[in-house]
């Protein structure tokens, strides 16, 4: 087994920081390292926490403590001094420790406990990465229960179990999987729509703080601006993009306005979700070609925005039908609460019991797939074992 060393806490300054030592080998690297308080040989016995310092030579480089969590990993616990943790880290790796993340050393300790299922590693990983309490639920259930438990079964009464069952099952934890999706991995939104029509004073009303430059001049924004939120139990990251106008970046000198104007088209094209902000105040003007060309096929909620004044715009002159449309007005709030209704109806975002078995890989999404077109149990039984036990790689 290789050795592995990671900054386990946050960056930045703080009260204490957390080395872990992961490997065969950490016992003899910390012992040349580490001198124990009161000058007796350490005694790195699973459970036992010692106190001394880390030294390079006869150099001290920080008073640590050392816990010993099994017989080949330790966790280093010094002073939370970014320079500290960095002369530690340098230091391990001039004792021919591979220094890594956090993430994968964690990934490399799991895949070493023998009695963990794949799916379980899968699961202990991916709550890292959760977006909501409610999403790190769904996934935590899917260690012994869930996922795993519904697979352990396939495996275990796949010989009495018909595929053609086994494939149904496996088609509704893929559809699970999509409702469950938006709750753990959060959605993507994109606020798009003609200059000064109120894309930023909405993302601002809607992260509840000012993220986006607001004025009355057309095309402040020139470049996007992201805010994190939560509508109901949607963990949203809102982007206000650049004004899409194809025809004003067209004729502007500006290669800033160029840029914008192509970066936003590139941020549209991976939207998840696009609120089309349209200003309720002006005639219905013309709304850009290529705008209504990358909305295509996307889910698209029309925000009728500036209720609070008089209304000119008249839907029915828009190019294309709007489809479902909100009125608000970003400024004083008003409507707010059911433009984020219509967000979370749109969105399909749909309550979902945190024991129900989904995917949360692309792994696990993939084999799930082979498995609705399986052609024999042995087929079948052979995708199982897979999904339960296959291999992660390091």
């Amino acid at each position: 087994m290789a050795l592995y060393a990671a900054v386990m806490t946050g960056k930045g300054v703080g009260a204490i920081a957390t080395v872990q030592v992961f490997g065969e080998a950490a016992q003899g690297v910390l012992g040349q390292i580490f001198q124990p308080k009161g000058g007796r040989a350490a005694e790195f016995e699973k459970g036992k926490i010692l106190l001394g310092a880390i030294v390079d030579g006869e150099k001290t480089i920080d008073q640590v403590t050392i816990g010993c969590e099994g017989s080949d990993t330790f966790a280093i616990h010094c002073h939370g001094n970014p320079l500290i943790v960095e002369m530690i880290m340098e230091l391990l790796g001039t004792c021919g420790v591979e220094l890594i993340d956090a993430e994968e050393l964690l990934k490399k300790t799991l895949i070493a406990q023998k009695h963990l299922n794949t799916i379980a590693i899968e699961a202990k990983l991916a709550q890292l990465n959760a977006k909501t309490l409610a999403g790190t639920k769904i996934i935590a259930n899917q260690t012994e229960g869930g996922l795993s438990a519904i697979v352990s079964e396939w495996l275990r009464d796949g010989e009495a179990m018909s595929s053609d069952r086994i494939a149904a099952e496996a088609e509704q934890i893929l559809k699970n999987s999509q409702v469950a999706k938006l709750t753990i991995a959060g959605c993507t939104i994109i606020l798009a729509g003609p200059p000064n029509s109120g894309k930023s004073t909405l993302l601002n009303r809607l992260a509840g703080q000012q993220k986006a430059i607001v004025t009355d001049i057309e095309g402040t924004t020139r470049d996007w601006v992201s805010a994190e939120c939560k509508i109901g139990p949607l963990a949203v990251t809102l982007i206000d993009t650049a004004g899409l106008d194809e025809e004003l970046a067209a004729v502007s000198d500006s290669e800033a306005d160029k840029a914008a104007q192509k970066r936003a088209m590139q941020i549209l094209s991976e939207a998840e979700l696009v609120l089309l902000i349209l200003d309720g105040s002006r005639p219905a003007g013309k709304i850009d070609k290529t705008l209504l060309h990358n909305l295509a096929g996307k889910k698209v909620l029309t925000v009728l925005n500036k209720s609070d004044l008089p209304q000119k715009l008249d839907i029915g002159k828009l190019p294309e039908p709007p489809g479902d449309t909100v009125q608000i007005s970003a400024e004083s709030g008003a409507g707010i609460e059911n433009l984020k209704e219509a967000i979370l109806q749109i969105a399909s975002v749909t309550e979902i019991d945190a024991k129900t078995p989904i995917a949360f890989t692309p792994r696990q999404e993939a084999l799930l797939k082979q498995l609705t077109t399986a052609k024999s149990n042995r087929q079948a039984r052979q995708i199982i074992s897979e999904l339960l036990n296959g291999s992660l790689g390091v």
